[in-house]
């Protein structure tokens, strides 16, 4: 018989290397079986003779942020168009899928918003915890949320002249993982709503321009 024939001779409780036979093995040479382990075994086993598996590693998927701007000339100074949007909790009078604004009592920089509205077939519902930066006074308002759905944004204001300003709306926000299905029909769904909440600012502005000279 030509090759390598090996024993194994094992007592039924466990096995033990030292127990191997080894016959016709002219070539082969072992300098001590009785030293050998199942680890030395193993440790002689050529680094990659194993394929690992392909799997990659996990990581979290990457969540879109959209940003829209839109922005109108409206008829009152700079000065009412600042005071009027600094009254946050005023907001809802001319955005209508703001439902509500709160300030936080004691913390006049925090409010919690509330935002409802039916779109794409849904009623749509969020709420957030949004923080007011330190403004620029007649020139800018920006904020930046908290908790709740992530989003932050800035109103800038220009004057056009001792009668008139441009209103600069930016909003910057992560998709809901809701509207994701939707997500290319938000961004122009979104400018058209803000579009038309300046419109409504520049007909509240006006009525809160005769109140704050009374």
């Amino acid at each position: 018989m030509s090759g390598t024939a090996i024993a194994f001779i094992a007592s039924p409780n466990s096995l033990n290397l030292s127990h191997l036979s080894i016959r016709n093995l002219p070539s082969c040479r072992i300098s001590s079986l009785k030293q050998l382990s199942l680890n030395h075994l193993f440790n002689r086993i050529p680094h990659g003779s194993f394929k690992r598996s392909s799997l990659k590693p996990f990581s979290p998927p990457v969540m879109e942020w959209q940003d829209c701007t839109v922005k109108m000339v409206v008829d009152v100074p700079v000065s009412v168009a600042y005071d009027c949007y600094s009254d946050r909790e005023a907001i809802p009078r001319w955005m209508p899928f703001i439902s509500s604004v709160k300030i936080v009592e004691d913390k006049p920089n925090l409010s919690r918003w509330s935002l409802k509205y039916k779109a794409f077939g849904r009623d749509i519902e969020f709420s957030w915890l949004s923080q007011n930066m330190e403004p620029i006074p007649n020139r800018k308002i920006h904020w930046r949320s908290l908790e709740g759905l992530p989003n932050r944004g800035a109103v800038r204001f220009i004057p056009k002249g001792p009668s008139s300003c441009s209103v600069e709306l930016t909003i910057s926000y992560e998709v809901p993982q809701l509207l994701i299905p939707v997500a290319s029909a938000l961004e122009p769904y979104l400018e058209s709503l803000l579009r038309h909440s300046l419109k409504q600012f520049a007909m509240v502005v006006k009525s809160y321009s005769t109140d704050s000279t009374l």
